[in-house]
């Protein structure tokens, strides 16, 4: 503990105002005492963080242990009860309501640092956890000891250690702590590491967690430098949320990996764990179909589109299905609209005339269906929508929702900017219905 104490004596300058997670754990509170031996010292604002969690009965007793620690130690108790969760991603729900608390103390007291007492074996069962589940390059690295956010550093002065040496500073500080029985079950992965693999490497080498250190700050140094190069080729293959395909394929493979998962990022934010090395393989596999329209779909609705040479990455909504009566102008779902008008020189596909006495009224408007063909103007016989789609390019991803004109037999009339049938009529014939669609 001398080293941590050392590292935080030099961290910390006089006035420093800090907000430290503590759930009552022999982690956060060997922490939490170890901040208060520099308070006088250096006149240091320590705000104490508890979460009660809501699942063990004796998460109340916790809260009085730790706010009572507090008071005597002049150390401001703030709380927070969490009082449901997301029952289909729990982990991931309760790590984000801790979080937007700290984040909201930091806030609130405009601290410079938040701590949190991860330790030397923490960061053992993270790496190796990662190592079985696959991630990436900053993954395989598990955490640092020093974070950067936007307007606050999160710090982990017990990073180098050791869950031992933890107990033993507790019990030479005669300092209380509350033990989390679920920590002892093996239910969890995290715990079957922590009982069955670390004690094995520790038999091998008593300082192992310094070696996982070492190769910890190496990941993450090489993964600084990486990102360096892979910044600059982002921005030229990366725009508009589009991937230029020919662009990336010219890439060498490790700056794609790494490309990809930059965007992955950006859309996943603190879900990233979600994604793994079977995903990026699936994504290549769309990259490099010979399919001009191929997709794959990701963890919580995103999707991954090929059209042509580009890739896009969306959240996947629901396609709005419609079938419109058109006995007025009309407004559609993708905020284009139909109108009538009384006449003008546009003979472009955006405009329409018809003969009402060769058409069935009244008009409709609505989204494709499996099979739909159009009597193409100007052409004999009929050709599938889905072929006409394919032929001008448009997006997969809007085809489904995309706005045709029928009459009451359903005969396709018009596909809107995109292709006339043969019901429509030159400046010179008879009609009595012109549309426009902008």
């Amino acid at each position: 503990m001398k080293d941590a104490l050392d590292y935080l004596n030099k961290l910390l300058k006089v006035d420093d105002t800090i907000v430290l997670a503590v759930s009552g754990g022999p982690d956060s509170m060997a922490l939490l005492n170890l901040t208060i031996e520099l308070k006088k010292k250096k006149n240091l604002k320590l705000i104490c963080a508890h979460i009660n969690h809501n699942l063990r009965k004796e998460s109340f007793k916790e809260e009085k242990m730790v706010k009572e620690f507090c008071l005597k130690n002049d150390v401001i108790f703030e709380y927070m009860l969490i009082e449901n969760y997301d029952k289909d991603n729990f982990h991931n729900d309760a790590r984000n309501k801790r979080y937007a608390f700290f984040d909201s103390l930091v806030k609130k007291y405009h601290a410079k640092y938040l701590f949190t007492a991860h330790h030397a074996d923490d960061l053992m069962e993270t790496i190796l956890m990662r190592i079985v589940r696959g991630s990436t390059l900053k993954g395989y690295a598990g955490f640092k000891m020093e974070d950067k956010r936007l307007d606050y550093t999160i710090v982990r002065p017990l990073v180098n250690v050791t869950k031992e040496d933890i107990i033993t500073y507790l019990k030479s500080e005669n300092i209380t702590f509350a033990i989390d029985n679920s920590n002892l079950k093996d239910k969890y992965t995290r715990n079957r590491f922590r009982h069955h693999v670390i004690p094995l490497l520790k038999e091998e080498d008593k300082n192992v967690h310094l070696k996982f250190k070492n190769f910890s700050d190496t990941l993450f140094m090489y993964e600084e430098y990486v990102n360096k190069v892979c910044i600059e080729k982002y921005r030229e293959v990366y725009v508009n949320n589009e991937l230029d395909i020919n662009k990336f394929q010219s890439l060498e493979q490790l700056i794609k990996e790494k490309i990809l998962y930059m965007i992955l990022e950006n859309i996943y934010q603190d879900k990233l764990l979600l994604i793994n090395k079977r995903h990026i393989n699936l994504i290549f596999k769309v990259i490099n179909s010979n399919k001009t329209n191929t997709y794959v779909n990701l963890p919580n609705g995103v999707k991954v589109a090929k059209n042509y040479n580009f890739l896009s990455f969306k959240q996947e909504n629901e396609v709005v299905k419609y079938n419109i009566k058109l006995d007025a102008d009309l407004l559609l779902p993708n905020n284009h609209k139909i109108t009538y008008i009384s006449d003008n020189l546009d003979k472009s596909n955006y405009v329409i005339r018809l003969d009402s006495s060769e058409i069935k009224l009244p008009l409709y408007v609505r989204t494709r269906k499996n099979g739909d063909k159009i009597a193409t103007k100007n052409m004999n016989g009929h050709k599938k929508l889905s072929d006409l789609f394919t032929d001008l390019k448009i997006n997969k991803d809007l085809r489904d929702s995309y706005p045709i004109l029928v009459d009451s037999n359903d005969v396709i009339l018009w596909v809107p900017g995109l292709n006339k049938s043969k019901y429509d009529k030159q400046k010179k014939e008879k009609y009595d219905i012109i549309l426009k669609y902008d």
